[in-house]
């Protein structure tokens, strides 16, 4: 059944990877894109991401999974970790697309979009903050304004994760 509420998802990609990674699992992101248009009506996805020379296959998958990715150009310092913040880009295109949504979507467990998150609330404009990990995120996101917002993934892992390419079977048709 398709949900036509007419929502629009802001994520944090870096937020959410390493949140996810850190309990141990891998999400599958067309998964989780079909996940936010079942539970929350979202129609588009804004996906914001560091952009890295030579992970053109990875963007390639999140587009075809339906995510709109907004990319950030990166940086890489002397000691080789690679740096590339999208938070004002997500609260920018939040704010260009504030028009024309119904409600938003935020998902990050990252305190620098309270304030996103709050203007929101005020508006009746946020069905969700979902939070990547329970256990780890801001306590700007804990006040009492966002609580009744806040919905987790971590009871979603076997939802969510990412199984790996299947097993196709021989030509016998045996596995």
């Amino acid at each position: 059944m398709k949900n036509t509420e007419h929502n629009y998802a802001f994520i944090d990609s870096q937020n959410v990877n390493l949140a996810i990674r850190d309990q141990g699992w891998h999400l599958d992101w067309k998964r989780f894109r079909i996940y936010l248009q079942e539970k929350y009506g979202v129609e588009k996805a804004f996906l914001f991401i560091g952009y890295v020379e030579g992970n053109s296959e990875l963007y390639t998958a999140l587009q075809d999974a339906g995510f709109l990715c907004v990319f950030k150009p990166t940086l890489t310092y002397k000691d080789g970790t690679t740096k590339g913040n999208c938070d004002a880009e997500l609260v920018l295109q939040a704010m260009i697309e504030y028009q024309n949504f119904n409600k938003a979507v935020i998902v990050t467990g990252d305190g620098d979009f309270y304030c996103l998150a709050k203007y929101f609330i005020e508006q009746g404009k946020l069905a969700a903050i979902v939070v990547p990990n329970r256990f780890k995120f801001s306590a700007l996101l804990k006040f009492q304004v966002c609580r009744p917002h806040l919905r987790f993934m971590n009871d979603l892992k076997e939802r969510l994760s990412y199984r790996g390419a299947k097993k196709r079977p021989h030509k016998d048709g045996t596995l």
